[in-house]
C-alpha cells in the first residue's frame, strides 16, 4: 500500500512542494529513502524508527521505501522526519491514508517523539498560499508559519498529538498569529541626542536614512563614528508588511533566531573585520545567506572598514549595484536578496590621526597611501556619502548645553521624505532615491540652471566618474525631498558635492 503526504524543500529563500510517498512491501526488513536526499534526510531513518517506537507505535518489520518527489530537487535538513513518520504510519494502518492528502507536514523528530523547530517555516507557508493545503508544524514554529493568514497552521509538540489530530481524535483549531508577542529592537533605545557635536555627520546620517544611501565615515578614533552608526536604526522608517516578509524569509532560511513570527525592526548587522568572504557573501556546499543578505532592508555596518580583507570588500560591489548577490557552487546557483544600506567607518591612516588638528600623525606618506588604497576606487564610487568626522574639542565634550536633536525628531523628517519617494515611485519596483536607475534619474532629478552649472563645475574640478555623477544627483534629490522641494536647487547640489569627501580632500593621497 502506498501513502502520500506533502512536505517542502528550501531552495534559496523559496520553498518547493515535495511529495513524500511511503510503500511497505514483503521482504527482509529494510528502510530506504530515495529522491536526491542529503545525509541529514537519510539519517531520518534512525530518528523516525526511535520516535515511532518511543511513541508507542509499531514499526513495520518489512521493506520500507520512501520516495521524495520530484527526484531532481535537492532535499536537506530534518524537516522531512515528521512527514516520513506519518506516511509510514498511514501504510501501517495507524492513520487513515485518505486523511493525509490535504496536509503538508514539517518537523524534526527527537528520539522520544518530540517535535523540534526547523528553519524555513515562513517560506514553506508562503508556498502553500494558493494550494488549499493545511500546514502541520512544530510548536516552536507556530508564530512564523501563521504569518500567512491564507494558510491554516496547526502546531504540535510531539508525534502523538499529530496522529491524534489527523485521526480526528483530538480537535485542534488553526493557530492565529499574534504580533503583540514581538519585542522591540534594543538598538532603537539608542538616541541621537546622546551624540555631542558632529552636526555634519548627524546631517549625513539623516540624508542617508531618508534616501537609503550608502555612507562611509572617516575620522580619528573616538570621534563618534560608531556611536552615530549604532543610532541610525532609530531614525529609519518602519518596514511595511512586504519588507518584513522578505527579511523574515531570509532569517528563517538561515536558521537565525528572532522574537515573534515576523521581523518588524530593520536589521542591523555588524560583522567583525576578520569575517571571511563566505560569511559576508553567503555560501557553503548548499549556499546559505550571508551578512549582506541578513541585512536586507536594513543596515550593514562595517567598522574598521580598511581592516577587512580586500577580497571581502570587493564582494560588496555586486549587491551594492544590483541589491542581490549570486552564489555559484558546483551543485547549485542561487541568488539571495541583498538590498541593504552600507554604513562604513574607518580611520584615515594606521595610527588614526592623519588630518587631526588635535594630535599629530606618526605615519609616513607611504603608510597612509597604502592604508587608504585598501578601499578601491570602484567600491568608493558605489558609496553615496563620504563623511569626514573630526575629533571633538574639549569644549564640546564638557559642554552642558541643551542636548542635541532627538532620534524621534529626525525620524519624523525621514518618514516624511520617504513618503514623498513612495508617491514618486508608486508604479515602479523601487522604494527610495538610492535605487533609481539612469532612466529614473533623468525623469525625477530635475535641476534649475544654477544647479546645473554648480554640478558641471564640481564634476570638472573633482574629475568625478559617471557613477559619481549619478550618485550626486540621487543624494541631491533626497536633500531636496527633506527640503520639500520638487526642483533640485544649487544649494542641494552644493551639499551633495560636499559628501564626496574622498574626491574633494587630500585624504586620498
Amino acid at each position: 500500500m502506498v501513502s502520500l503526504i506533502y512536505c517542502a524543500a528550501i531552495e534559496g529563500v523559496q520553498a518547493n512542494i515535495i511529495e513524500v510517498e511511503a510503500y511497505i512491501s514483503p521482504g527482509l526488513p529494510a528502510f530506504s529513502i530515495v529522491g536526491l536526499a542529503d545525509t541529514a534526510v537519510k539519517e531520518s531513518r534512525d530518528r523516525v524508527f526511535a520516535a515511532l517506537k518511543n511513541s508507542g507505535y509499531i514499526f513495520p518489520t518489512q521493506k520500507i521505501t520512501v520516495n521524495l518527489a520530484p527526484a531532481d530537487t535537492k532535499k536537506e535538513g530534518g524537516a522531512f522526519d515528521l512527514p516520513i513518520a506519518l506516511a509510514i504510519l498511514a501504510c501501517n494502518g495507524a492513520i487513515k491514508k485518505e486523511n493525509l492528502s490535504n496536509f503538508c507536514a514539517i518537523g524534526e523528530l527527537a528520539l522520544n517523539g518530540q517535535l523540534r523547530r526547523i528553519r524555513g517555516a515562513l517560506p514553506i507557508s508562503l508556498s502553500l498560499r494558493n494550494t488549499g493545503k493545511e500546514l502541520i508544524v512544530p510548536f516552536a514554529n507556530r508564530q512564523e508559519a501563521s504569518v500567512i493568514k491564507e494558510v491554516k497552521v496547526y502546531p504540535f509538540k510531539n508525534l502523538t498529538q499529530v496522529v491524534d489530530f489527523i485521526n480526528g481524535q483530538d480537535i485542534c483549531q488553526p493557530f492565529v498569529y499574534k504580533p503583540d508577542e514581538q519585542k522591540s529592537n534594543p538598538l532603537n533605545d539608542l538616541d541621537f541626542e546622546d551624540v555631542k557635536g558632529q552636526f555634519g555627520a548627524r546631517r549625513a546620517a539623516e540624508i542617508s536614512a531618508a534616501g537609503f544611501h550608502n555612507m562611509i565615515m572617516s575620522g580619528p578614533p573616538g570621534a563618534g563614528k560608531t556611536m552615530i552608526a549604532l543610532r541610525m536604526p532609530a531614525i529609519l522608517p518602519p518596514m511595511n508588511f512586504e519588507e518584513s516578509i522578505e527579511t523574515t524569509k531570509i532569517w528563517s532560511v538561515a536558521g537565525k533566531s528572532f522574537s515573534g513570527g515576523l521581523i518588524t525592526d530593520r536589521p542591523f548587522r555588524s560583522p567583525h573585520h576578520t569575517t571571511s568572504c563566505v560569511a559576508l557573501a553567503g555560501g557553503g556546499q548548499i549556499p546559505k545567506p550571508g551578512e549582506v543578505s541578513l541585512a536586507h532592508n536594513g543596515i550593514l555596518f562595517l567598522d574598521e572598514f580598511a581592516e577587512f580583507r580586500r577580497d571581502s570588500l570587493e564582494i560588496l560591489r555586486q549587491p551594492l549595484e544590483d541589491a542581490s548577490i549570486t552564489i555559484s557552487r558546483a551543485k547549485s546557483v542561487l541568488t539571495f536578496p541583498a538590498a541593504f544600506m552600507l554604513v562604513a567607518a574607518m580611520n584615515p591612516c594606521p595610527c588614526g590621526h592623519f588630518g587631526d588638528p588635535l594630535k599629530q600623525c606618526v605615519c609616513s606618506q607611504v603608510q597612509i597611501q597604502r592604508y587608504q588604497n585598501k578601499i578601491s576606487g570602484p567600491l568608493l564610487d558605489r558609496i553615496d556619502l563620504h563623511v569626514n568626522v573630526n575629533a571633538l574639542k574639549i569644549a564640546e565634550l564638557t559642554s552642558s548645553a541643551k542636548p542635541a536633536e532627538s532620534s524621534q525628531a529626525i525620524r519624523e523628517r525621514v518618514i516624511k521624505a520617504r513618503k514623498i519617494q513612495a508617491e514618486r515611485f508608486v508604479n515602479l519596483n523601487i522604494h527610495s532615491n538610492a535605487k533609481m536607475h539612469s532612466k529614473q534619474i533623468k525623469q525625477y532629478c530635475q535641476t534649475d540652471d544654477k544647479a546645473k552649472q554648480a554640478l558641471s563645475r564640481a564634476i570638472e574640478k573633482l574629475k568625478l566618474s559617471a557613477r559619481a555623477y549619478d550618485r550626486i544627483l540621487k543624494v541631491s534629490r533626497t536633500i531636496a525631498d527633506l527640503d520639500n522641494s520638487e526642483i533640485i536647487k544649487a544649494v542641494h547640489i552644493a551639499e551633495a558635492v560636499q559628501y564626496r569627501f574622498f574626491e574633494s580632500s587630500n585624504s586620498r593621497l
